[in-house]
């Protein structure tokens, strides 16, 4: 029977010396299985800073909103967006509220400390100068450092806190764990009493009862001194999930494959009417709801695959993707209300062409049509990208035209998702490259891709809808490894046609920069510049022309001096 996530939890907390108790610590272990394993489970604690006179409020809002508002960001998240958002959030209003006060002694300020184990990944999230540590064994690492600033004397100051600042600094970090690691999150009332050797005693009795440990943790702090509130929590991972390879295959084939569909075949209330397309991967048919009359679109796994869990899980999951992804730009997928009895997915049906057919049908470039087309793609691309998914696959061929002109993305069969590469799975999942003249060169050496890597190739499809050639010919197919990416040159507009604005051509050529962290940050901002020009570009086009382009001006040259011997040559030989 497969495991699941599992982990003892204990926590306790005392005011000391102090009048009121300004420290917050909470937890969640999901009952719903789904979401234990999609968010995992969360131990939060926050110390609200004593100069704050609203210092509890702070605390218990770090605490509460963290774990409420990440157990409601979308299952596609990766933990450290998800935590990200959220803390940003609560930060802004924090700091909103601050700012209602003219006495700044009211603010609302706390440290705060996240943990979040989701599969076999601890993830932190640290502001402050609270505390994570980790006992592994006999050994205990403090994971965190204390946001403190040393100032003249033996002063410190806290240097970081939730709602001090607009901006914030998150301490971010994930590690690897395993069954008996025990992580232990306290406030500076503890951890500036007790040091490291005083708290691995404590830490590592054989107890179980991590209330009356956390308890007794704080007793001692108290003993020796500390004159702070005192608060501690401790989370011992007790068992990790893991699946039988055969039980996950047979989760996979619930559903088996198909019949053979031709014109006619009833399948669960839809009525094939033909083949529409059909690869060594999927076959896609157009189909009518019998019920409503609707067309749509089935598309059903190869049986070259039946055999794959990592082609049968990527086929679910795309499926999963178009579920979650609303836009008009990306295609539609349809709900199916009645069970299924094979295994397949419906899409709405759309009349129109491919990109690529689009491509081909052109005669002359048109930058308007061009520049609605990539307004419409960037629009659809954004869905995939906030919900924390890379499509990976931008191509002529994966982007659709109706004849009313309105542009959709489709084909989720490469798509990464964040969320879901978090959860450890028996199948071996395979990084799915697009095809290889639009595929990013980060992914050809085995880097992990970025929203700029479909920047890149959405880049690539607008350079081939000016000119029908890509940016660097066919040079990226012969490319095995970083040095080869030293001899690729960019192709400008200009070798081909001389009527297409230099700022567009540079546009385009930033886009497609062999390192992404030469590319636009935002999809926006390349979108942008395609429709209006840049202002570093046009003082680029008042460089001399040796600078601007090189290869036309000593191609220029070249056929001047040509030209000039022709000449020579003319009066030598009538002379």
């Amino acid at each position: 029977m497969a495991a699941k996530l599992q982990a003892s939890i204990g926590s306790y907390t005392d005011k000391g010396l102090k009048e009121e108790n300004q420290d917050s610590l909470g937890h969640l272990v999901p009952d719903n299985v789904a979401l234990l394993s999609s968010k995992g489970i969360v131990c939060t604690l926050a110390d609200g800073i004593s100069s704050s006179e609203e210092a509890k409020q702070a605390s218990q809002c770090c605490v509460t909103g963290f774990i409420e508002d990440y157990m409601s960001t979308p299952d596609s998240w990766s933990v450290k967006k998800s935590g990200g958002k959220v803390l940003t959030a609560i930060n802004n209003w924090l700091y909103s509220q601050s700012n209602q006060y003219r006495d700044i002694s009211r603010g609302l300020a706390s440290t705060f400390c996240g943990l979040v184990i989701k599969s076999t990944t601890a993830h932190l999230f640290h502001v402050g100068d609270s505390r994570i540590y980790l006992l592994r064994g006999q050994d205990l690492e403090q994971l965190t450092q204390d946001h403190r600033i040393q100032m003249h004397g033996e002063r410190e100051y806290l240097g970081r806190a939730m709602g001090v600042d607009f901006r914030l600094d998150i301490d971010y970090k994930s590690l690897s764990v395993e069954v008996g690691d025990v992580f232990f999150i306290c406030t500076d009332g503890i951890h500036d009493y007790l040091n490291n050797k005083e708290l691995l005693s404590l830490i590592n009795i054989n107890n179980n009862e991590l209330n009356a440990l956390c308890e007794q943790v704080v007793a001692r702090a108290l003993e020796k001194g500390s004159d702070d509130n005192v608060s501690c929590q401790l989370l011992k991972i007790t068992e990790l999930p893991s699946q039988d390879p055969d039980e996950v295959f047979s989760q996979l084939t619930s559903n088996p494959f198909p019949p053979e569909l031709y014109e006619g075949v009833i399948l669960d209330g839809y009525r094939v009417i033909r083949e529409l397309h059909a690869s060594s991967t999927s076959q896609l048919y157009l189909a009518v709801n019998n019920e409503t009359n609707q067309k749509v679109v089935i598309k059903t796994p190869s049986v070259n695959f039946e055999d794959d869990p990592a082609y049968l899980e990527r086929f679910q999951l795309e499926e999963w993707v178009g579920r979650r992804i609303d836009s008009p730009h990306v295609i539609r997928t349809i709900e199916q209300k009645t069970p299924r009895r094979f295994m397949y997915y419906i899409m709405e049906y759309i009349e129109g062409q491919t990109l690529e057919q689009w491509i081909l049908d052109q005669e002359e470039p048109d930058l308007t049509a061009i520049r609605n087309i990539v307004s419409q793609v960037v629009s659809g691309l954004r869905a995939f990208h906030r919900l924390d998914m890379l499509h990976q696959d931008i191509k002529p061929g994966n982007i659709m035209m109706t004849p009313e002109g309105i542009v959709k993305i489709v084909d989720f069969g490469s798509t990464k998702i964040a969320g879901i590469a978090e959860i450890a799975t028996p199948v071996e999942r395979k990084e799915l490259l697009g095809t290889r003249h639009y595929t990013a060169p980060e992914y050809l050496i085995g880097n992990p891709g970025t929203n700029r890597s479909d920047m890149f190739s959405l880049a690539c499809i607008v350079y081939e809808m000016i000119t029908g050639r890509l940016p660097y010919s066919d040079q990226l197919e012969k490319v095995s490894g970083e040095a080869d990416f030293q001899r690729l040159n960019y192709l400008s507009i200009s070798n081909y046609m001389q009527t297409i604005p230099h700022w567009v051509d540079k546009a385009i050529k930033k886009a497609v920069q062999i390192n992404p962290e030469k590319r636009y940050e935002k999809l926006s901002e390349f979108e942008s510049d395609l429709r209006k020009p840049n202002p570093e570009f046009l003082k680029e086009e008042q460089l001399p022309l040796m600078e601007r382009n090189p290869l036309g001006f000593w191609k220029g040259l070249a056929l001047m001096l040509l030209v000039l011997n022709f000449v020579l040559l003319f009066f030598i030989t009538t002379n």
